[in-house]
Protein backbone atom coordinates (compact mmCIF):
# COMPACT_ATOMS: atom_id res chain seq x y z
CA UNK A 1 0.00 0.00 0.00
CA UNK A 2 1.28 3.25 -1.13
CA UNK A 3 0.66 5.94 2.11
CA UNK A 4 -0.37 9.14 1.55
CA UNK A 5 2.77 11.61 2.17
CA UNK A 6 1.89 14.61 5.03
CA UNK A 7 3.27 17.97 5.69
CA UNK A 8 1.78 19.95 8.70
CA UNK A 9 2.39 23.59 8.18
CA UNK A 10 2.58 25.22 11.95
CA UNK A 11 3.12 22.84 14.47
CA UNK A 12 1.67 25.15 17.42
CA UNK A 13 -0.73 23.32 19.91
CA UNK A 14 -3.41 22.87 17.66
CA UNK A 15 -1.24 20.72 15.15
CA UNK A 16 -0.69 17.56 18.13
CA UNK A 17 -4.64 16.62 17.14
CA UNK A 18 -3.44 16.19 13.53
CA UNK A 19 -0.51 14.47 14.20
CA UNK A 20 -1.66 12.10 16.86
CA UNK A 21 -4.33 11.51 14.40
CA UNK A 22 -2.27 10.98 11.77
CA UNK A 23 0.06 8.53 13.13
CA UNK A 24 -3.08 6.48 13.89
CA UNK A 25 -3.95 6.11 10.50
CA UNK A 26 -2.24 3.33 9.11
CA UNK A 27 -2.82 4.81 5.85
CA UNK A 28 -0.43 7.90 6.26
CA UNK A 29 2.95 8.82 6.70
CA UNK A 30 3.66 12.21 8.28
CA UNK A 31 6.63 13.07 6.25
CA UNK A 32 7.62 16.79 7.16
CA UNK A 33 7.05 19.39 9.71
CA UNK A 34 6.92 23.27 9.14
CA UNK A 35 6.96 26.30 11.67
CA UNK A 36 8.68 29.48 11.81
CA UNK A 37 10.04 28.09 14.88
CA UNK A 38 12.97 25.93 14.04
CA UNK A 39 13.07 24.59 17.31
CA UNK A 40 9.27 23.84 17.62
CA UNK A 41 9.62 21.71 14.03
CA UNK A 42 12.20 19.69 14.67
CA UNK A 43 10.41 19.06 18.60
CA UNK A 44 6.89 17.74 16.39
CA UNK A 45 9.79 16.10 13.94
CA UNK A 46 11.20 13.77 16.16
CA UNK A 47 7.71 13.28 18.26
CA UNK A 48 6.49 12.02 15.13
CA UNK A 49 8.55 10.24 13.56
CA UNK A 50 8.81 12.85 10.37
CA UNK A 51 11.56 12.78 7.55
CA UNK A 52 12.18 16.34 7.54
CA UNK A 53 11.44 19.63 8.59
CA UNK A 54 10.89 23.81 7.27
CA UNK A 55 11.07 27.06 8.42
CA UNK A 56 9.49 28.62 5.25
CA UNK A 57 5.93 26.64 4.06
CA UNK A 58 6.85 27.71 0.22
CA UNK A 59 10.04 25.08 0.33
CA UNK A 60 7.96 22.25 2.16
CA UNK A 61 5.21 23.05 -1.03
CA UNK A 62 8.43 22.31 -3.53
CA UNK A 63 9.01 18.64 -2.27
CA UNK A 64 6.84 16.50 -5.12
CA UNK A 65 6.82 13.55 -2.56
CA UNK A 66 4.41 15.34 -0.26
CA UNK A 67 0.57 14.66 -0.95
CA UNK A 68 -1.58 16.55 1.30
CA UNK A 69 -1.00 19.27 3.82
CA UNK A 70 -2.60 19.98 7.20
CA UNK A 71 -3.07 24.15 7.84
CA UNK A 72 -2.49 24.55 11.21
CA UNK A 73 -1.33 28.21 11.11
CA UNK A 74 -2.41 31.78 12.46
CA UNK A 75 -6.29 32.52 10.62
CA UNK A 76 -4.38 35.05 8.49
CA UNK A 77 -2.62 32.94 6.64
CA UNK A 78 -5.03 30.53 5.92
CA UNK A 79 -6.00 31.72 2.33
CA UNK A 80 -2.21 32.40 1.18
CA UNK A 81 -1.10 28.83 2.32
CA UNK A 82 -4.16 27.47 0.80
CA UNK A 83 -4.25 28.93 -2.21
CA UNK A 84 -0.41 27.70 -2.35
CA UNK A 85 -0.65 24.53 -1.40
CA UNK A 86 -3.48 24.12 -4.13
CA UNK A 87 -1.31 25.76 -6.60
CA UNK A 88 1.51 23.11 -6.28
CA UNK A 89 -0.34 20.35 -6.55
CA UNK A 90 -1.31 19.17 -2.98
CA UNK A 91 -4.86 18.29 -1.45
CA UNK A 92 -5.41 20.77 1.74
CA UNK A 93 -6.73 20.35 5.46
CA UNK A 94 -7.20 23.84 6.59
CA UNK A 95 -8.42 24.61 9.99
CA UNK A 96 -11.47 26.86 10.62
CA UNK A 97 -12.07 29.73 10.25
CA UNK A 98 -10.86 29.15 6.01
CA UNK A 99 -9.54 32.59 6.44
CA UNK A 100 -10.35 35.94 7.49
CA UNK A 101 -12.58 37.77 4.63
CA UNK A 102 -14.91 36.64 1.90
CA UNK A 103 -12.85 37.87 -0.86
CA UNK A 104 -10.24 35.52 0.45
CA UNK A 105 -12.71 32.44 1.00
CA UNK A 106 -13.69 33.48 -2.89
CA UNK A 107 -9.93 33.18 -3.86
CA UNK A 108 -9.08 29.70 -2.13
CA UNK A 109 -12.60 28.52 -3.85
CA UNK A 110 -11.54 29.72 -7.19
CA UNK A 111 -7.29 27.85 -6.34
CA UNK A 112 -9.36 24.57 -5.48
CA UNK A 113 -11.83 24.56 -8.52
CA UNK A 114 -8.54 25.26 -11.04
CA UNK A 115 -6.85 22.91 -9.20
CA UNK A 116 -9.32 20.03 -8.81
CA UNK A 117 -7.45 18.98 -5.62
CA UNK A 118 -9.26 18.27 -2.36
CA UNK A 119 -9.70 21.23 -0.03
CA UNK A 120 -11.10 20.28 3.45
CA UNK A 121 -12.52 22.78 5.97
CA UNK A 122 -11.44 21.87 9.66
CA UNK A 123 -15.37 21.99 11.06
CA UNK A 124 -14.27 18.78 13.53
CA UNK A 125 -17.71 19.23 15.46
CA UNK A 126 -19.56 17.82 12.02
CA UNK A 127 -17.52 14.39 12.90
CA UNK A 128 -18.49 13.72 16.06
CA UNK A 129 -20.31 11.11 17.36
CA UNK A 130 -23.35 12.50 18.88
CA UNK A 131 -23.53 15.33 15.89
CA UNK A 132 -23.39 12.15 13.37
CA UNK A 133 -26.22 10.15 15.80
CA UNK A 134 -28.63 12.81 15.57
CA UNK A 135 -28.17 13.89 12.31
CA UNK A 136 -29.25 9.99 11.54
CA UNK A 137 -32.04 11.23 13.19
CA UNK A 138 -32.51 14.16 11.14
CA UNK A 139 -32.00 13.11 8.25
CA UNK A 140 -34.92 9.78 8.49
CA UNK A 141 -37.43 12.66 9.63
CA UNK A 142 -37.33 12.33 13.10
CA UNK A 143 -37.72 15.84 13.96
CA UNK A 144 -39.54 17.24 10.86
CA UNK A 145 -39.06 20.46 9.76
CA UNK A 146 -35.95 22.07 11.52
CA UNK A 147 -36.97 25.65 11.97
CA UNK A 148 -35.15 27.02 15.47
CA UNK A 149 -31.89 26.23 16.59
CA UNK A 150 -29.98 28.13 19.71
CA UNK A 151 -26.61 27.85 20.73
CA UNK A 152 -24.26 29.39 23.27
CA UNK A 153 -20.36 28.90 23.93
CA UNK A 154 -19.80 31.12 27.01
CA UNK A 155 -16.44 31.64 29.12
CA UNK A 156 -16.12 33.77 31.88
CA UNK A 157 -12.38 33.72 31.95
CA UNK A 158 -11.33 32.19 28.78
CA UNK A 159 -9.28 34.84 26.43
CA UNK A 160 -6.15 32.43 25.22
CA UNK A 161 -4.26 35.97 24.38
CA UNK A 162 -1.56 35.76 22.06
CA UNK A 163 -2.24 35.40 18.21
CA UNK A 164 -5.75 34.76 19.52
CA UNK A 165 -6.35 38.68 21.08
CA UNK A 166 -4.20 39.85 18.05
CA UNK A 167 -6.99 40.82 15.39
CA UNK A 168 -4.35 41.06 12.59
CA UNK A 169 -3.91 37.48 12.89
CA UNK A 170 -6.89 36.12 14.62
CA UNK A 171 -9.21 37.72 12.13
CA UNK A 172 -11.38 38.55 15.08
CA UNK A 173 -11.51 36.74 19.29
CA UNK A 174 -14.51 34.58 20.49
CA UNK A 175 -16.87 34.60 17.28
CA UNK A 176 -14.81 33.77 14.54
CA UNK A 177 -12.47 31.12 16.96
CA UNK A 178 -15.20 29.09 19.18
CA UNK A 179 -18.17 30.88 17.52
CA UNK A 180 -17.55 29.75 14.05
CA UNK A 181 -17.99 26.09 15.47
CA UNK A 182 -21.47 26.05 16.70
CA UNK A 183 -22.68 28.44 14.06
CA UNK A 184 -21.61 25.75 11.54
CA UNK A 185 -22.50 22.48 13.56
CA UNK A 186 -25.75 24.58 13.77
CA UNK A 187 -26.19 25.32 10.24
CA UNK A 188 -25.11 21.81 9.05
CA UNK A 189 -27.80 19.99 11.22
CA UNK A 190 -30.53 22.69 9.62
CA UNK A 191 -29.48 21.28 6.52
CA UNK A 192 -27.51 23.87 5.33
CA UNK A 193 -30.53 26.41 4.51
CA UNK A 194 -29.37 29.90 2.41
CA UNK A 195 -29.25 33.02 4.78
CA UNK A 196 -31.82 36.10 4.34
CA UNK A 197 -30.70 38.10 6.90
CA UNK A 198 -28.10 38.97 9.81
CA UNK A 199 -28.17 41.02 13.04
CA UNK A 200 -25.11 40.90 15.07
CA UNK A 201 -23.77 42.56 17.92
CA UNK A 202 -19.82 42.69 19.50
CA UNK A 203 -18.52 44.24 22.78
CA UNK A 204 -15.24 44.68 24.38
CA UNK A 205 -16.23 45.90 27.82
CA UNK A 206 -14.10 43.47 30.27
CA UNK A 207 -10.70 43.08 28.44
CA UNK A 208 -8.78 39.98 28.55
CA UNK A 209 -9.27 40.34 32.67
CA UNK A 210 -5.14 39.48 33.16
CA UNK A 211 -6.10 41.07 36.92
CA UNK A 212 -7.83 38.04 37.88
CA UNK A 213 -6.11 35.84 40.25
CA UNK A 214 -6.82 32.13 41.96
CA UNK A 215 -8.08 30.97 38.96
CA UNK A 216 -6.10 29.24 35.75
CA UNK A 217 -7.40 29.38 32.02
CA UNK A 218 -5.40 28.28 29.17
CA UNK A 219 -2.71 30.67 27.85
CA UNK A 220 -1.58 30.65 24.01
CA UNK A 221 2.19 29.81 24.06
CA UNK A 222 2.36 33.22 22.83
CA UNK A 223 0.45 34.99 25.72
CA UNK A 224 0.96 38.58 26.31
CA UNK A 225 -1.30 40.18 28.58
CA UNK A 226 -0.67 43.60 27.21
CA UNK A 227 -2.19 42.41 23.68
CA UNK A 228 -5.95 42.04 23.04
CA UNK A 229 -7.68 43.93 20.57
CA UNK A 230 -11.09 41.25 19.85
CA UNK A 231 -14.05 41.71 20.95
CA UNK A 232 -15.52 40.14 24.46
CA UNK A 233 -18.65 38.59 23.73
CA UNK A 234 -20.66 38.35 20.22
CA UNK A 235 -24.33 37.52 19.09
CA UNK A 236 -26.83 36.96 16.57
CA UNK A 237 -29.85 36.45 14.98
CA UNK A 238 -29.47 34.84 11.56
CA UNK A 239 -32.57 34.64 9.53
CA UNK A 240 -32.57 32.02 6.67
CA UNK A 241 -34.59 32.05 3.56
CA UNK A 242 -36.59 28.32 4.54
CA UNK A 243 -38.48 30.78 7.20
CA UNK A 244 -35.73 29.09 9.95
CA UNK A 245 -33.47 31.23 12.33
CA UNK A 246 -30.46 30.63 14.36
CA UNK A 247 -29.61 32.62 17.94
CA UNK A 248 -26.08 32.71 19.17
CA UNK A 249 -23.41 34.01 21.64
CA UNK A 250 -20.17 33.24 22.39
CA UNK A 251 -17.58 35.16 24.36
CA UNK A 252 -13.67 35.02 25.85
CA UNK A 253 -15.21 36.77 28.85
CA UNK A 254 -18.10 37.27 30.81
CA UNK A 255 -19.77 37.62 34.19
CA UNK A 256 -21.19 34.68 34.23
CA UNK A 257 -21.44 31.79 37.51
CA UNK A 258 -19.71 28.93 35.21
CA UNK A 259 -18.27 28.35 31.87
CA UNK A 260 -21.78 27.23 29.50
CA UNK A 261 -21.94 25.83 25.91
CA UNK A 262 -25.38 24.24 24.68
CA UNK A 263 -26.23 23.78 21.67
CA UNK A 264 -30.38 23.45 20.80
CA UNK A 265 -32.22 22.20 17.59
CA UNK A 266 -36.25 22.21 17.43
CA UNK A 267 -38.11 20.82 14.03
CA UNK A 268 -42.02 20.25 14.26
CA UNK A 269 -42.19 16.77 15.16
CA UNK A 270 -39.08 16.43 17.67
CA UNK A 271 -36.38 18.81 19.03
CA UNK A 272 -32.95 17.74 20.28
CA UNK A 273 -29.85 18.98 22.68
CA UNK A 274 -26.54 18.18 21.10
CA UNK A 275 -24.44 20.05 24.34
CA UNK A 276 -23.81 19.67 26.55
CA UNK A 277 -25.25 15.65 26.25
CA UNK A 278 -27.20 14.27 23.79
CA UNK A 279 -31.00 13.97 24.33
CA UNK A 280 -34.06 13.90 21.90
CA UNK A 281 -37.45 15.43 22.74
CA UNK A 282 -40.37 13.79 20.90
CA UNK A 283 -44.11 12.97 21.85
CA UNK A 284 -45.86 9.73 21.68
CA UNK A 285 -49.28 8.72 22.35
CA UNK A 286 -49.94 12.52 23.43
CA UNK A 287 -46.90 12.28 26.11
CA UNK A 288 -43.63 14.03 25.43
CA UNK A 289 -40.89 11.83 25.84
CA UNK A 290 -36.75 12.72 26.39
CA UNK A 291 -34.60 9.88 24.78
CA UNK A 292 -31.03 9.83 25.37
CA UNK A 293 -29.44 7.72 22.35
CA UNK A 294 -27.02 4.66 24.37
CA UNK A 295 -23.73 5.82 23.10
CA UNK A 296 -20.27 6.03 24.18
CA UNK A 297 -19.72 9.77 24.00
CA UNK A 298 -23.02 11.88 25.09
CA UNK A 299 -20.91 15.14 24.42
CA UNK A 300 -18.29 15.70 21.63
CA UNK A 301 -15.82 13.51 22.08
CA UNK A 302 -12.59 16.10 21.15
CA UNK A 303 -9.90 13.29 20.22
CA UNK A 304 -12.46 10.73 18.23
CA UNK A 305 -13.74 13.62 16.12
CA UNK A 306 -10.13 14.72 15.26
CA UNK A 307 -9.52 10.84 14.19
CA UNK A 308 -12.42 10.43 12.31
CA UNK A 309 -11.82 14.40 10.62
CA UNK A 310 -8.10 12.77 9.86
CA UNK A 311 -9.79 9.57 8.71
CA UNK A 312 -12.17 11.10 6.18
CA UNK A 313 -9.43 13.39 4.68
CA UNK A 314 -7.30 10.60 3.85
CA UNK A 315 -10.12 8.49 2.34
CA UNK A 316 -11.09 11.81 -0.02
CA UNK A 317 -7.20 12.21 -0.90
CA UNK A 318 -7.35 8.60 -2.23
CA UNK A 319 -10.52 9.20 -3.94
CA UNK A 320 -12.62 6.83 -1.91
CA UNK A 321 -15.05 9.42 -0.44
CA UNK A 322 -16.31 13.47 -1.06
CA UNK A 323 -15.48 15.66 1.55
CA UNK A 324 -18.45 16.74 4.19
CA UNK A 325 -16.59 19.81 4.89
CA UNK A 326 -15.98 21.39 1.53
CA UNK A 327 -14.74 24.84 0.49
CA UNK A 328 -17.95 26.09 -0.24
CA UNK A 329 -19.17 25.21 3.10
CA UNK A 330 -16.06 27.41 4.50
CA UNK A 331 -16.86 30.59 2.29
CA UNK A 332 -20.53 30.21 3.59
CA UNK A 333 -19.06 30.26 6.92
CA UNK A 334 -17.65 33.44 6.26
CA UNK A 335 -19.90 35.08 4.41
CA UNK A 336 -22.16 34.53 8.06
CA UNK A 337 -18.89 35.46 10.42
CA UNK A 338 -18.48 38.44 8.30
CA UNK A 339 -21.67 39.62 8.16
CA UNK A 340 -22.04 39.34 12.10
CA UNK A 341 -19.21 41.50 12.45
CA UNK A 342 -20.58 44.04 10.06
CA UNK A 343 -23.60 44.14 11.43
CA UNK A 344 -21.90 45.49 14.92
CA UNK A 345 -19.72 48.07 13.15
CA UNK A 346 -22.94 49.41 11.33
CA UNK A 347 -25.23 49.29 13.73
CA UNK A 348 -27.53 47.64 11.29
CA UNK A 349 -29.38 44.21 9.79
CA UNK A 350 -27.31 43.05 7.09
CA UNK A 351 -29.81 41.72 4.10
CA UNK A 352 -28.37 39.31 1.58
CA UNK A 353 -29.44 39.95 -1.73
CA UNK A 354 -29.79 36.52 -3.99
CA UNK A 355 -28.61 38.83 -6.82
CA UNK A 356 -25.61 40.08 -5.32
CA UNK A 357 -24.77 37.10 -2.83
CA UNK A 358 -24.71 33.73 -2.79
CA UNK A 359 -24.74 32.47 0.76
Amino acid sequence: MVKLKIGVIGAGSISDLHFQSYANNEKVEIFAVCDLNEQRAVEKKNKYHAEVTYTNYEDLLKDPQIDAVSICTWNNSHAEIAIAALNSGKHVLVEKPLCKSVEEALRVEEAVKRSGKVLQVGFVRRFGTNTNVLKSFIDSGDLGEIYYAKASILRRLGNPGGWFADKERSGGGPLIDIGVHIIDLCWYLMGKPKVKSISGNTYSKLGNRANIKNLSFYQAADYDPIINKVEDLANALIRFENGASLMIDVSFTLHVKKDETYVKIFGDKGGAEIEPELVIVTEKNNTILNAQPQIDSLSFDFNQAFQNEINHFVLCCQGEEQTISPVEDGVELMKILCGIYESSETGKEISFERSNVTI
